[in-house]
């Protein structure tokens, strides 16, 4: 409720500097001070990510403790994400093409300068470039795929030491419950980071900039709003069977974080710990697929692309037709498992896409001054999804309490706050790795 509330105030006190337009404000206050404070708490977040996903996907590789599990869980998360983007793509161009945004739009007064495109990577790049080179390097930089490809190796190996890895898993298990111990106290101060964020965001943007494009953000929020509120929740419903509207009551905090950082990585401790300790997902699962979709998925991502790429052929009067929107939807899905989950991305393989299908790509200048809000909205459908298929493998796999997914005040229980002996027996559960080679440090 607090990040709500920081959230709206954020867009009020955006708005209303953003209509003064007082020199000073804008310089001391909004760029200076909000920018200050949001900054630091993006960056808090992101200080997080790589030893999150590192401790937790070793804790999750190991208490699954059998191989060939872990090949099943990869195979299902990947064609499950793998899904999910080709059906939201799908769904994009299809109501861009009923709706015509772009339709008698001129480019005159437009500044595309500074536009480069982005060259298409091929398949086998794609895949060639999953193994690191200097896992070292690829700590430093955060390239996520190819740190959950080095560390499940390294969780592969340990299982195949067997006994001699246990003060290994112990020590990993420790440093998992002491990132999530620091996720606690980045999140004490998330508030204040929002309200900053918001409220720089709105002044700097402004309402206005709607206006020119309001076909363009009228259809991408449908069709984003479409796949978060139906499309996800059905294949939530039909292959885990779980409740789509207890689902949105507990993944909404996460959703929060992502609308205001528009970041997947950066989300991703709130999202693990929604996915686990709210919903009952066993850590030996989302430990996994969490990481692994805020790198691959982008179901978001995918949409604006196809909605942008539908506008900006109305707009230079290019038809496609059905090979180009198949290449669209080929080319978005190949670009999510390489598309790195921080703000903007999407505009950069947005270039790629465009590139591919003969489109100008000085275009996006027309969508540039909207995309940071429009990249918010699709950053928090980005995460929704991965909860979602973390969910369904979860619940396939037989790695998830129900008794923790139905208790509304379950993972809600703060440090200094009377736990509920019962709920706190149900966490214990649906996070104790199942078939670990030792018991969680919490009991």
């Amino acid at each position: 409720m607090k990040i709500f509330i920081g959230m709206i105030a954020g867009v009020v006190v955006g708005v209303i500097f953003n209509m003064l337009d007082i020199a000073f404000v804008n310089e001391t206050i909004v760029a200076g001070f909000f920018g200050m404070i949001g900054t630091m708490f993006v960056n808090a977040l992101k200080m997080l990510v790589v030893p999150l996903v590192i401790f937790s996907l070793l804790c999750g590789v190991m208490g699954i403790g059998d191989i060939r599990v872990l090949g099943r869980v990869g195979g299902k998360s990947f064609a499950l994400y793998m899904m999910t983007t080709a059906i939201a793509i799908g769904v994009a161009i299809t109501i861009a093409l009923f709706v015509g945004p772009g339709q008698g739009f001129t480019m005159e007064g437009v500044d595309a300068s500074g536009i480069e495109a982005k060259e298409a990577p091929t398949v086998w790049q794609v895949f060639a470039n999953i193994v690191p080179s200097n896992p070292i390097a690829a700590f430093t930089n955060g390239e996520m795929l190819q740190i959950i490809f080095y560390v499940i190796i390294v969780g592969i190996a340990a299982l195949m030491l067997g006994d001699r890895s246990k003060p290994f898993a112990e020590a990993c298990e420790y440093m998992n419950e002491l990132m999530m111990k620091i996720v606690g106290i980045v999140m004490a101060f998330a508030p204040y980071g929002v309200f900053a964020l918001i409220a720089k965001t709105f002044t700097e943007q402004g309402i206005e900039l709607f206006i020119p494009v309001i076909a363009y953000v009228a259809t991408l929020t449908s069709a984003l709003f479409l796949h978060l509120f139906v499309t996800l929740m059905l294949i939530l419903k039909l292959f885990s069977g779980l409740n789509p509207f207890t689902f949105m009551k507990k993944i909404r905090s996460a959703q929060l974080f992502a609308f205001s950082t528009a970041s997947s990585n950066a989300t991703i401790p709130v999202t693990l710990r929604a996915v686990t300790e709210r919903m009952g997902a066993n850590n030996s699962v989302a430990s996994f697929t969490v990481p692994f979709g805020a790198t691959i998925n982008m179901d978001g991502t995918a949409i604006m692309q196809g909605v942008a790429t539908v506008f900006l052929a109305n707009v230079y009067g290019i038809e496609l037709g059905l090979a180009g929107y198949l290449t669209v939807i080929a080319m978005a899905v190949l670009a999510s498992i390489g598309t790195a989950g921080v703000p903007g991305v999407g505009l950069v393989m947005l270039t790629m896409v465009l590139t591919q299908v003969g489109l100008p790509i000085e275009g996006i200048a027309l969508i540039l001054g909207v995309d940071r809000l429009m990249d918010m909205i699709r950053t928090a459908v980005n995460i929704t999804g991965d909860a979602v298929v973390s969910m369904v493998v979860a619940k396939t796999e037989g790695q998830f309490s129900q008794a923790v997914y139905d208790d509304p005040n379950a993972g809600l229980a703060d440090d200094d706050l009377s736990v509920d002996p019962v709920a706190e027996e149900h966490l214990k559960e649906a996070t104790r790795p199942k078939g670990s080679m030792h018991p969680s440090p919490a009991e």
